[in-house]
Formats: C-alpha cells, sequence, structure tokens
C-alpha cells in the first residue's frame, strides 16, 4: 500500500478530545448517594458543576438551559481518587549521576500521552503526584498533575498552583545504587550524614546571598548561582514540601531529628513500612504518611511491616494515604482502601479518605480537591455500588467538570480521526491501545466502516 506522509500530528485520546487546552466543563448529577468526605454522606443529592467547579450540592436541583444532565440513582457519587505516589506519566524517572540532584525536575519529562492516565481515569483517579526515583538521597522535584488525558501539551497537565515537592530517600536504594555507581553515601549512616551536609551547605549558600544582597553594589561580585542549592534554601525556608522515600522506623526516627535540628516542618514519609513502630511520634512532629495496604517483604527491610498500618497510624492521629507506586494498582486504589477496614476496621469515612482528603492534604491542595464541597473544583467518580465494596464498577470520571471517563460509551466509541484531505486507502491503522488514534482538523469515521471499506 502507498503511504503518504501526513503534515498532521497524533494524538491519544480517550474521548475524541481535539483541544490541547485544559477544559472546564458544566454538568448536573441528579439524586446520587454523595459521599462528601468532609460532610457526611448525602442521600438523593445532586450535584450541580458550573465551569468546572461545584457550584450547588442540594436535591431537587435543577439544570440550567444547555447543562448536561447524569441521572445517577442508586449510584454513588465521590470526590476523585487522589495518588500522592506515582510514576505513570513520566519518561525518565531517576537521574543518577549525583546522590543530590535536587536542580532536576519531574515537570519536564511528563507524558501527556501515557495510556495509564486513561486506566487510572477508569478506576477514578483524577490527580496523581508524579515522583522522582528512590535512587538519590536527595532527589529531583515532583510534579502534581491533573489527569485531563487529551493533550499532547505536558503543561496542560499541570495543576495550578499546586505546592512544589521534591523527593528524599532512605535505606537500601540510596545506599544500593550509591555501591554501584561509586558514589558516596554507601551506608544508612552516610545517608544521614548527606542529608546533614546538604543542608548545612544551603545554609551558608543562603548566608552568603543574603551579605550580598544587603550590602550589594556595583563592585561587588555575587556568589555563584547554584540552582541545587537554590532548591535546598526552599527546603528550608518551608516552600517545598519533602516526600522521603522510606521503610524503617529507625531512619523514620532519624530524619524526623534531622528535620527538627534545621526548622524543616513539612514531611511526609513515603512508603513507611514500619511507621506503626513510631505513630505517636509522628503525629507529634506533625508528619505525615502515604503507605502501601498490604505491601512488604519484597526485600530485606521491608520484612517487618503489617496490613494494620493505616489503622494504627490513623487512629494515632498521623494523617495517612494509601498509594499505588505502581500503574496497576492504581487502577483499584478503592480496593486498597477498602483493604484498612478488614485490618483495622476503619469507617467507610475513614478509608475513603486515604485516597481523598488525606492525599490532598499531604500534597497541599486539599482547598481544591480531595472532598466535595460547594466551590471545590469538580473533580469527581461515580460507581455502581459502594466504592469500598469489592464488587463496585467504576462508571464515570471528571476532571474539573469534563468527563474523561465513561464506561457506557467508551467500549462503543471507537473511532479513527482522519485529515480531510486526505485518501483513506492511503491511511496505515495503528494500534490505538483501546483509545482514539486522533489527526488534526479532523473527521470522523467508525473503524468498522474504515475495515470494511477496505
Amino acid at each position: 500500500m502507498k503511504r503518504k506522509i501526513l503534515s498532521i500530528f497524533i494524538l491519544l485520546v480517550a474521548f475524541g478530545i481535539t483541544t490541547a487546552t485544559a477544559q472546564t466543563g458544566d454538568v448536573l448529577i441528579k439524586n446520587g448517594t454523595v459521599i462528601t468526605i468532609t460532610d457526611g454522606t448525602l442521600e438523593n443529592t445532586d450535584v450541580l458543576v458550573r465551569d468546572g467547579k461545584i457550584s450547588r450540592i442540594g436535591k431537587n436541583l435543577n439544570a440550567p438551559r444547555g447543562v448536561e444532565e447524569i441521572d445517577a440513582t442508586g449510584k454513588f457519587v465521590m470526590p476523585g481518587i487522589i495518588d500522592a505516589h506515582s510514576h505513570i506519566a513520566g519518561t525518565s524517572i531517576n537521574e543518577g549521576t549525583s546522590q543530590v540532584t535536587a536542580e532536576v525536575s519531574m515537570e519536564d519529562v511528563v507524558d501527556p500521552m501515557d495510556v495509564s492516565i486513561y486506566r487510572a481515569l477508569a478506576g477514578g483517579v483524577t490527580s496523581i503526584h508524579l515522583m522522582h526515583g528512590s535512587a538519590n538521597v536527595i532527589g529531583g522535584q515532583n510534579e502534581t498533575l491533573k489527569l485531563r488525558y487529551g493533550s499532547t501539551n505536558p503543561d496542560d497537565l499541570r495543576f495550578e498552583g499546586a505546592p512544589r515537592t521534591i523527593k528524599f530517600a532512605l535505606g537500601e536504594n540510596p545506599t544500593r545504587g550509591g555501591r554501584a555507581r561509586g558514589i558516596q553515601p554507601q551506608s544508612r549512616m552516610g545517608v544521614e550524614a548527606m542529608i546533614r551536609n546538604s543542608l548545612n551547605d544551603a545554609l551558608m549558600y543562603k548566608k552568603a546571598w543574603d551579605e550580598y544582597r544587603s550590602q550589594r553594589n556595583d563592585r561587588k561580585t555575587p556568589p555563584e548561582y547554584d540552582l541545587r542549592m537554590e532548591t535546598l534554601v526552599d527546603i528550608l525556608e518551608g516552600e517545598i514540601l519533602v516526600h522521603c522515600h522510606s521503610y524503617r522506623a529507625d531512619e523514620i526516627y532519624m530524619l524526623m531529628k534531622v528535620f527538627n535540628d534545621f526548622g524543616i516542618e513539612k514531611l511526609t514519609f513515603q512508603h513507611a513500612n514500619e511507621a506503626y513502630k513510631v505513630a505517636p511520634e509522628l503525629a507529634e512532629f506533625g508528619a505525615y504518611a502515604s503507605i502501601f495496604s498490604d505491601w512488604w517483604a519484597y526485600k530485606l527491610e521491608v520484612y517487618y511491616s503489617t496490613a494494620y498500618n493505616a489503622a494504627i497510624l490513623t487512629k494515632n492521629g498521623v494523617n495517612t494515604s494509601i498509594n499505588s507506586d505502581s500503574g496497576e494498582l492504581i487502577r483499584h486504589l478503592y480496593h486498597e482502601a477498602a483493604k484498612s477496614q478488614k485490618y483495622g476496621q476503619l469507617s467507610d469515612n475513614d478509608a475513603l479518605a486515604l485516597i481523598t482528603i488525606n492525599p490532598a492534604i499531604q500534597l497541599g491542595i486539599d482547598d481544591r480537591v480531595g472532598s466535595i464541597e460547594e466551590g471545590k473544583d469538580a473533580d469527581l467518580a461515580i460507581y455502581e455500588g459502594h466504592p469500598l465494596s469489592v464488587y463496585t464498577v467504576p462508571l464515570m470520571t471528571f476532571v474539573d467538570g469534563v468527563k474523561y471517563f465513561d464506561r457506557a460509551t467508551d467500549a462503543k466509541d471507537q473511532r479513527l480521526y482522519i485529515d480531510p484531505e486526505s485518501n483513506i486507502q492511503d491511511i496505515q491503522i495503528l494500534d490505538a491501545h483501546d483509545h482514539h488514534l486522533c489527526m488534526k482538523d479532523a473527521e470522523v469515521m467508525d473503524f468498522n466502516s474504515l475495515f470494511n471499506n477496505k
């Protein structure tokens, strides 16, 4: 078959969205069981969304002219799930040239066309924390994303106004990587020393710049600008939230002592398998924990763990979330949250908080998402069956009021978008991985019709 080079771009999307800008939507969800998280569960309740925001919550609301109405009778409406530890939508994870790489950022490697984004939406996930890897003691900066699937522009996924965050790591990951690369440190005590030395260097860097700015004149030479040090100074000043890969209780306690010494207050421990051992200390410090529901024993330092971790932490007053760290688990985080009821008997609301408002607090975005409240972003998910039931089925997912997943229509809506000026016989059919193959200035043709015409 003759093949032509088409002067168009290919865009993988879930629902035929061809614009490359963040959209907002209007919708009225009627008669659902609304799980607000922060204000109880409301039966037979409507949620009105205008311009991407939750406008009203109540009964017998009327849809304004032109606003789509969705009947949620017998269904459950809850806030979109937030994954506080994810690596989907990233084309790179670890920068391995140094044990301190605070100058790099995941915002530079966002892949908006990663099919895992759509699969996460199909599980009710609306926001993720795209994290740097754990090969470094002080890794790169992370990026908080909204899953606005369908754009080729990575900036369209950025969660506007979300606080900056950075990845630290303790234990085997950085020490094993250090030994392999011949980079210090190569022991657990060396990890602590590197953190302290790096923060001390940042204090000296800040002092030098403060002195220069206070005595600035045209003849004085400024200190050398260093993006790594600038980032560490922002940590010291509370401008960047630290999320630290950790497993063992001794190292969790160690980092809290280090941060106390430097006056750093904003700290979330990721994984934190042994956090239950130091739950009161975590609560006293004000640290958060973002954990697996029941993963352990996949290497030596995570053998001493328990599936009761989430419940113990929650009952000790530690803000706790359950994350995926996986392109597969992210699709059913509601099941992961439900395990906290088998192991610890958490209430429905406390269990769902582990994947909604709690991770929102950890990422500093709880004023926008994590609960169903008037004025918040309309990041919502609708389920057939209670979200904590093993039989639940996600039906629809909205981000900023725009429907990005619809189970009933997506399976049927298999379409190919082609250049109107191209010859259909010259188009090579590509594997769209259960997504749409889209092209700019496109017309629509049903897949079956296309194959029948060939």
